[in-house]
């Protein structure tokens, strides 16, 4: 069926049933959302204790299936060859609506819910990128959208995607690559941040891999020259790629841990290994500094009598913006308006403002940013959904105005209602959006035409991170 068509036959639909758009039902879905608000926010809070990692998170996933099992979708769960990943959809037929949903934390930092540095024992993880609020949210609103589209018998179908790994597992890419968004008309999403905005925003390209080099032991002081050390294969490699830094394009970010490289001085390591993320904002330029530093790698074996196996983690593309779609986010976030704090949470803002080395900036959780168009720094799998189907997002803020993504302080309000007031936001700028797809086929056609523009005629998607399968143990 073509686009034209299916517009045509959906404004009938429409008027056989009497519904157009009004601010009534709107302010249904924002009312729906502040009545189950509470449930939701459990929700968030179950998650953000459990923080669990990427391709873990067995009852975080479980979790957010067993609320939208209860609310009337249909599950179908452990798709794309990843036990945590699903789709639960409501509906039948065109237009096909989908909200993503993450849930993954971050391994090596953990906080509890306080505006003072605390670490919990007992945890080595935490959701210092807010994916407790991301799950939670996109689950509200779907589930406010799913009871909009019952009562005005709304025709097409809405779908929540469970997507795990966001954190350098890639979850989503592997979900595209299936196929999961083939018949997809728009893709909604948004973040935790510290501000509210829903600009049309790119994002960098983004690759990852674990340089593995093996090499021979040896005594360091009684046979050394008997001995091939690895780390010495790492650390040629590294000092090989910091010396590309000046001969990249500007835009390159190049970042790296030593994961392995050594038990003991006296001992030649036989084996080390560096795990490399390299980011641009463009794929095609991104692929030409890959294969420089996976040359240099080669380069540090050689030169070093060691070995290299390369193991690609994850690779991303950039986020595809679209104006269009995001001008109507704005629109309707700005309907909704910012976060306004009580007094105890200000006085927990105030006190984590005093810890984040930055002027204060408390009092931007209650305004909407202008729109504009603008290239992020981070990489998101976002990115790939964005190349196969027009998709719009937004941030709210769910952080003290301030506050760096990955950081302690980022945990803190998280596990808050600091938190959950800009979980609500988002969630009813979801919703409002979504309904707006499903009433309006001239904006899903508007939406299309803009992505094919930025796409070009001739692009061809491809998974930067090849046909490897799922790294389901990653994050073990």
């Amino acid at each position: 069926m073509t686009r034209q068509l299916f517009s045509c036959l959906l404004l009938i639909s429409l008027s056989l049933g009497g519904l157009y758009a009004s601010a009534d039902d709107a302010q249904d879905l924002i009312r729906r959302i502040d009545q189950t608000g509470d449930r939701f926010d459990n929700l968030a809070m179950e998650i953000w204790d459990l923080a669990e990692l990427g391709y873990l998170e067995t009852e975080s996933s479980s979790r957010l299936q067993a609320v939208l099992e209860d609310e009337g979708f249909e599950i179908e769960t452990g798709v794309a060859g990843i036990p945590t990943a699903f789709v639960a959809s409501y509906g039948e037929g065109k237009p096909v609506i989908g909200i993503l949903a993450e849930f993954d934390a971050l391994p090596g930092i953990s906080q509890a819910a306080t505006p003072v540095r605390q670490l919990l024992e007992d945890k080595h993880a935490g959701h210092a990128c807010g994916h407790h609020l991301f799950g939670a949210g996109s689950t509200a609103a779907a589930v406010a959208l799913r009871h909009w589209m019952e009562i005005n018998r709304i025709p097409g179908t809405l779908r929540l995607y469970g997507t795990p790994a966001e954190e350098g597992g890639s979850g989503k890419v592997y979900m595209v690559r299936a196929g999961l968004f083939d018949d997809v008309d728009t893709v909604i999403h948004w973040h935790p941040s510290d501000r509210n905005s829903a600009n049309a925003e790119s994002s960098l390209a983004n690759k990852s891999a674990r340089f593995k080099f093996t090499g021979t032991s040896a005594h360091a002081a009684a046979a050394p020259e008997r001995g091939r050390s690895a780390l010495d294969g790492v650390e040629a490699m590294n000092y090989m790629v910091n010396l590309m830094r000046e001969h990249v394009p500007e835009q390159t970010r190049i970042h790296y841990v030593i994961t392995q490289g050594g038990e003991a001085p006296n001992v030649v390591p036989d084996f080390a290994e560096v795990y490399y993320y390299v980011r641009h904002p463009d794929a095609g330029y991104l692929a030409g500094i890959w294969e420089r530093v996976t040359n240099a790698a080669k380069a540090g074996a050689l030169g070093t009598g060691t070995e290299v196996d390369i193991e690609v983690m994850h690779g991303n593309h950039s986020v595809l913006p679209n104006e269009v779609l995001s001008r109507r986010m704005h629109a309707n976030l700005q309907k909704v308006g910012g976060v306004r704090y009580n007094e105890d949470e200000r006085a927990f803002a105030e006190k984590i403002s005093e810890t984040l080395g930055v002027a204060n900036y408390i009092g931007m959780e209650t305004q909407i940013m202008p729109f504009e168009m603008r290239e992020g720094r981070g990489s998101t799998d976002v990115g790939d959904v964005s190349w196969t189907v027009p998709t719009v997002g937004l941030r709210t803020s769910t952080w003290v105005p301030g506050t760096a993504a990955h950081s302690w302080q980022a945990i803190a309000a998280g596990g808050t209602t600091i938190g959950t007031k800009g979980m609500r936001v988002a969630a009813k700028a979801m919703a409002l959006t979504g309904r707006d797809l499903f009433l309006e086929p001239d904006l899903l056609a508007a939406g299309w035409q803009e992505f094919h523009q930025r796409r070009g005629e001739d692009f061809q998607y491809e998974a930067l991170l090849g046909d490897r399968k799922p790294p389901l143990d990653y994050r073990r």
